[in-house]
């Protein structure tokens, strides 16, 4: 099933739907194509906002990106770059700790997360970024370095992947931090099922080692909503650990927790300059993408 998004011409797809799909590349090329077609007025939209560097105009470039400031100084034509016309080094950093294959319906967070990294992966790609991968729990599980000619390699260790086990996210962020000796980007696909504090202080290692990180909080309806009504046991998906619960004792007490807990991630992100995305996995996931980048290419417009 497919929506349409007001004022656009973009067609959005059920992430039920895509993840029928068997080949990763295709789905990614369905969903990329999509909302690049709604973005058409951009060329060089990308993720990044961080200039670069000058290059001298040239006749038929766009007079709106002309450094005029550079201009006063010089009496010459320079356009600004930023990061996203540049070879970057992009990374996606997957979380397959044992909540991640949590879903209430037809898909879990770790197959959302699937489509979302495929997409993302192949969209930096054919951007001629160096593409690459890691996946994690408590530690890192697959690592893929960043290079030109590993969107094959990416997407088939993302297809493998499994969730299980407990997910901690210090420990790999600070390997993935030490791996990634060149300055790029870095997205996180996580549930982020940690303390914030903990959570922001895991992420700025990879800041503070020059990378522009992106953070996509992947949760479920039923996470967001608690919509359960029957007493029921639930268990720990990484843990094992089972508890008995009457919903309507806690249901109140659940939507606090979980409203204090996003409200907390989005302003310790937004103080230390992190893109935070909270992603409802009920929701289209190249609405999601579609709205992400739109937002950051306005930002880059108006920097």
């Amino acid at each position: 099933m497919a929506t349409r998004s007001a004022g656009t011409a973009v067609r959005f797809i059920d992430p039920i739907a895509l993840q029928r799909i068997r080949s990763l590349e295709l789905v990614a090329r369905t969903v990329v194509d999509g909302f690049i077609t709604g973005l058409h007025r951009s060329p060089y939209l990308g993720f990044s906002t961080d200039f670069a560097e000058h290059r001298p105009y040239q006749p038929g470039d766009d007079i709106r990106r002309i450094d005029w400031r550079l201009y006063g100084r010089t009496d010459r034509y320079y356009l600004k770059l930023f990061e996203a016309e540049t070879n970057a080094n992009f990374a996606v950093l997957l979380d397959v700790s044992g909540s991640m294959g949590f879903g209430s319906k037809d898909i879990s967070k770790i197959d959302y997360a699937r489509l979302l990294a495929a997409s993302l992966t192949y969209f930096s790609s054919r951007q001629r970024d160096r593409v690459g991968l890691f996946t994690f729990r408590d530690q890192v599980v697959d690592y893929v370095p960043p290079s030109a000619k590993h969107l094959d390699t990416v997407l088939h260790t993302i297809a493998r992947v499994e969730c299980t086990g407990p997910g901690q996210l210090q420990p790999p962020l600070e390997r993935a931090a030490n791996l990634l000796k060149r300055s790029g980007i870095v997205v996180l696909l996580s549930d982020l099922y940690e303390d914030p504090d903990e959570v922001i202080g895991a992420v700025n290692q990879l800041r503070f080692s020059g990378q522009d990180v992106i953070v996509f909080h992947l949760l479920d309806p039923a996470e967001l909503e608690f919509t359960y009504d029957a007493p029921s046991s639930f268990e720990d998906l990484e843990t094992g650990e089972r508890l008995p619960i009457v919903p309507e004792k806690h249901r109140l007490r659940y939507h606090g927790l979980i409203a204090d807990h996003v409200t907390a991630l989005t302003d310790r992100f937004a103080r230390n300059r992190i893109d935070y995305v909270l992603v409802n996995i009920g929701e289209p996931l190249d609405r999601v993408l579609f709205d992400f980048l739109l937002a950051r290419h306005r930002g880059l417009q108006t920097t």
